[in-house]
């Protein structure tokens, strides 16, 4: 029997992944400010706007290989992209903007930091995981680190926290519901590039905002002025491309390269980043609670990183045996 070499090929996936996993949560962050930024508009316009903008651009970028790709996805493929645009994108970000605009960031992020408990659960009954009780210390400090981060408004809580907290909840459903199924998905149709799968799913998901443009002109209201449609305009764009096109993109490929017990742990870099612009936003420093649940929070990281790679180590040690 031999030990693992510092540079295996299952090492270097993990750290790729984590690389990728982390690159994703700096770009999705900015989903948090998003609906700060644009207040007068209503959380479904922020997703009308954002994922319009996310399906004309992945139509370009798809472009000439249209009818390849086409050909190449089933359509049990085009029933998972589909649900996968609602409950990770369309559906999840109007429960996202709601949750921010009436309850705040911390509440959103305390809540939307627990996402990794059920993913990891989940994850854990797959063929050959890591055993869940090797990733309890992980979990406990990822708790730990999101009952931290929303301490302060839960202890105070200010006026609509509880709206807020209900419809944080809501995106936490839908967005741990879509966490497995993409990562399923994408190992079901392997032959489907990353970059390739989240075009489809720009598509699909601006065929959905396309639909709801008519709830939005009947029952919102749309009396903005000039200044105010450019920045929801620049708002969306930049949040299409730095979070839907560059985000989604790690996010895939992160997917592929990590298994499920630990993809959960990744969403965990969206909370701190999107902390991180918060300060900045608000030209604040973090509180000590803030500042123990970054601490807690790469721990559990690092905590679930070092079991998967102890799990990888025994696989290729007893190979090698």
């Amino acid at each position: 029997m031999i030990s693992t070499a510092a540079g295996s090929p299952g090492t270097n996936r993990t750290i790729l992944g984590v690389a990728c996993g982390m690159g994703a949560g700096a770009l999705w962050g900015l989903v948090f400010l998003a609906p700060d930024l644009v207040r007068a508009f209503t959380p479904l316009q922020l997703a009308i706007g954002r994922y319009l903008a996310f399906g004309l651009i992945s139509a370009a970028l798809v472009g000439s290989r249209w009818r390849s790709l086409v050909a190449a996805v089933p359509a049990r493929g085009w029933l998972s992209l589909a649900w996968l645009s609602l409950a990770g994108n369309t559906l999840y970000y109007v429960l996202l903007s709601t949750a921010v605009q009436t309850g705040g960031i911390a509440m959103t992020s305390l809540v939307l930091g627990f996402l990794p408990v059920p993913v990891t659960i989940i994850g854990s009954r797959d063929s050959g995981a890591v055993p869940l009780r090797k990733l309890v210390p992980s979990l406990l400090l990822c708790v730990a680190g999101a009952v931290c981060i929303g301490w302060q408004a839960i202890a105070a809580p200010a006026a609509g926290a509880v709206t807020g907290l209900l419809f944080a909840i809501g995106a936490l459903a839908s967005w741990t519901a879509y966490a497995i199924g993409n990562t399923r998905s994408l190992s079901r149709f392997a032959h489907v590039s990353a970059q390739d799968w989240n075009l489809l799913t720009g598509v699909v998901t601006g065929l959905q905002a396309t639909a709801l443009i008519p709830v939005t002109l009947l029952f919102e209201p749309l009396n903005h002025t000039p200044q105010a449609w450019l920045e929801y305009a620049g708002v969306s764009i930049a949040v299409a491309l730095l979070a839907s096109i560059g985000g989604n993109l790690l996010w895939n490929r992160m997917s592929r390269l990590l298994p499920l017990t630990l993809v959960g742990q990744m969403i965990l870099f969206e909370t701190l980043f999107g902390l991180l612009y918060a300060f900045v936003w608000e030209r604040r420093l973090p509180t000590l609670l803030e500042s123990a649940a970054f601490v807690l929070v790469v721990a559990s990281v690092l905590t679930c990183i070092a079991a998967h790679r102890r799990r990888a180590g025994l696989a290729i040690s007893a190979a090698a045996s």
